[in-house]
């Protein structure tokens, strides 16, 4: 099975306009798909690429090509980890946001509903000591709602985190298994899907996901090159999505509008992307992870 599938690599890709001694991020590096097909569509283009990833297992599929470098850690310390390569401008930056197909099906790793493992959920051991078994068995009733609710919209999100709290009173909750065992009475509708969401959720909050592509976004504004610097992102989630489409209209993750002094609008890009890039049916039927995907690009004015 392939580490991961690239979800959107032809759009996403495509809409960096590549060009010949520029500077490239891919921001979520995972199986390096996104990474060898910039590679491969620069061609004799001697460009830079820098691959993060704060997930230690993805450094073993680091591409062997001298103009690729993989960097181990959290894209939100974007620019830190640019400007030790002597980096201080980037010419496009590519995030294909979510969790990896190899994650997902690395059962001790924690992602998936599927698999008896521990409670666990870091995409990297090395970024954070809190792990999903942390947040039900030590977060309060709110705030498990608060987590439940907007991170994975679950609809039921007050009664299952008031189950969870008077669950974890009687043993915490170590595995996947113990947790089932709490959420499973309290599913409401399609079972797979209730459960991605109850697991979404979790996930997001242990790996601080929202907090961490809002430092990426700000620091990739300040980066790209003015008048053609491209943004490509590629999410999976509607809070995701309208953090970036926000980003790419006002440059702020709530979307509030700046004004200078003579009151016009700071728009920091033009948008290449009116509505966003979907995939086609033909991609989804290849590869299902990719239903919930959706592209949004910009050039830096």
């Amino acid at each position: 099975m392939a580490y991961h599938v690239p979800v959107l690599a032809g759009e996403s890709v495509g809409l960096l306009d590549l060009r010949s001694g520029g500077v490239y991020v891919d921001a979520t590096f995972g199986g390096g798909g996104h990474s060898r097909f910039i590679l491969e569509q620069a061609g004799s283009k001697d460009l830079r690429l820098f691959g993060f990833d704060q997930d230690e297992a993805a450094q073993a599929n680091a591409l062997n090509d001298s103009r690729f470098t993989f960097v181990t850690a959290n894209f939100r310390h974007l620019s830190n980890f640019l400007r030790l390569h002597g980096v201080t401008r980037i010419d496009g930056l590519l995030a294909d946001l979510g969790v990896s197909s190899h994650q997902f099906d690395e059962a001790e790793r924690g992602f998936s509903y599927r698999f008896e493992a521990p409670l666990d959920m870091r995409m990297g051991t090395k970024t954070t000591d809190r792990t999903a078994a942390d947040v039900v068995n030590h977060y309060s009733p709110e705030d498990l709602q608060k987590v439940l609710g907007e991170y994975g919209e679950v609809r039921n999100a007050r009664s299952l985190a008031l189950a969870i709290a008077e669950a974890r009173e009687q043993a915490p909750m170590a595995t996947i298994q113990d947790f089932l065992q709490v959420v499973n009475p309290w599913v409401r509708g399609s079972r797979p899907r209730y459960l991605a969401q109850v697991f979404q959720a979790l996930r997001i909050e242990v790996n601080d996901e929202i907090g961490a592509l809002t430092d990426l976004l700000a620091q990739a504004t300040d980066l790209l090159i003015p008048t053609h610097g491209r943004l490509s992102v590629i999410s999976y989630h509607s809070l995701e999505d309208r953090i970036t489409k926000n980003f790419l209209k006002t440059g702020n993750a709530d979307g509030s509008v700046v004004k200078d002094f003579y009151g016009n609008i700071d728009r920091p890009y033009k948008i290449l992307t009116k509505k966003p890039v979907l995939p086609s049916a033909e991609e989804i039927q290849q590869n299902p992870r990719a239903r919930s995907a959706k592209l949004r690009a910009g050039t830096r004015r």
